[in-house]
């Protein structure tokens, strides 16, 4: 979710200057781009599935299919910002140029052979987005926005989402204790920890975010905060609506965080020891995205103390730029 996320100022950027723009992407994220108005047309993929059954006669239709509708979609240029096979192999599907970064800037190198315009990182460009920005220079593209905006999520009802709101006690901070990658989570008595602190101090109700994936974790620290609100299995614009509503949302480096950045919430991301500024959601300013490094000697203190200042309107952290790095 967060690389799609901090792929939109493409698609803005796009748009502004006149250009139609599809977007492919993987079938489950697919509702995240629902009522984009940088986006002309959504082109799904079930990427996982057809890896499993690659030869299955339904995946051999379903890719034909994706193959015949890009094709007929026609575009000029693709550009690939994922930097992987699958997206240079998926992007090759249309037939046109591929703008891509360089083997040395991707995250599989031996993928840039696809690429037929190469782009290569610069030193200024340390956050992903601006990174992924460098892709429209080759096609002539001004950039005049730069901050991921997810706001237009919002424009359409969920009603499940509006059902768990109107019962849910206000003001509410959201939790989100799971991560696709266990070395990015912290840890759920840390969360309960900081729940407690937060409940007592500023009178935040908890809520406990989820998604595919991440059940052990949230019922685990839904065990340990006995008062804390879970959320209904929800789509993403139904995510959106209710962290929309939160005070503060505090997460490891996992989508829901860059959603809630995105949004315009207080957004608290929790970083390793060792991480860089590459994705920290403070990028998104003049929205309200913060981190604090946790591990080694720092813990739920350190947190609570940015809490505090996020929530104050006194936030201001950084990382060193010097580990920024595609």
């Amino acid at each position: 979710m967060g690389d799609i996320i901090h792929t939109l100022p493409l698609a803005e950027n796009a748009r502004r200057a006149g250009v139609e723009v599809g977007w492919l992407i993987e079938s489950g994220y697919a509702g995240l781009l629902e009522g984009n108005p940088s986006v002309a047309r959504v082109f799904s993929a079930s990427t996982k599935c057809w890896r499993r059954q690659p030869f299955r006669a339904e995946s051999v239709r379903a890719i034909r299919a994706l193959a015949r509708d890009l094709r007929e979609f026609a575009p000029d240029v693709a550009v690939d910002a994922q930097g992987l096979w699958k997206s240079a192999l998926l992007a090759g599907l249309v037939k046109a140029p591929l703008v891509g970064f360089a083997s040395r800037d991707r995250r599989e190198s031996s993928s840039g052979a696809l690429i037929d315009r190469p782009v290569h990182l610069t030193k200024e460009a340390v956050h992903v987005v601006d990174q992924n920005l460098l892709l429209l220079e080759p096609l002539g593209i001004p950039i005049v926005a730069r901050a991921p905006d997810v706001r237009y999520l919002l424009a359409q009802p969920r009603p499940e989402a509006e059902t768990f709101l109107k019962d849910q006690r206000t003001p509410f901070a959201i939790y989100h204790p799971g991560s696709a990658r266990a070395r990015k989570t912290w840890g759920e008595e840390q969360f309960a920890e900081l729940a407690r602190r937060l409940r007592t101090e500023r009178g935040l109700s908890p809520v406990i975010s989820w998604g595919p994936g991440d059940e052990r974790r949230a019922d685990r620290l839904a065990t340990l905060l006995t008062d804390a609100s879970s959320l209904p299995p929800l789509d993403l614009p139904g995510l959106a609506h209710v962290i929309a509503r939160c005070t503060i949302f505090i997460a490891g480096d996992t989508g829901p965080v860059h959603m809630a950045d995105a949004l315009g919430k207080p957004a608290l991301a929790l970083f390793g020891p060792h991480a860089g500024p590459r994705n920290v959601p403070r990028r998104n300013r003049p929205y309200r995205g913060w981190f604090v490094q946790v591990g080694d000697e720092a813990g739920v203190e350190s947190v609570v103390e940015q809490a505090r200042r996020i929530l104050s309107g006194q936030s201001e952290h950084r990382l060193d730029d010097r580990k920024g790095t595609k």
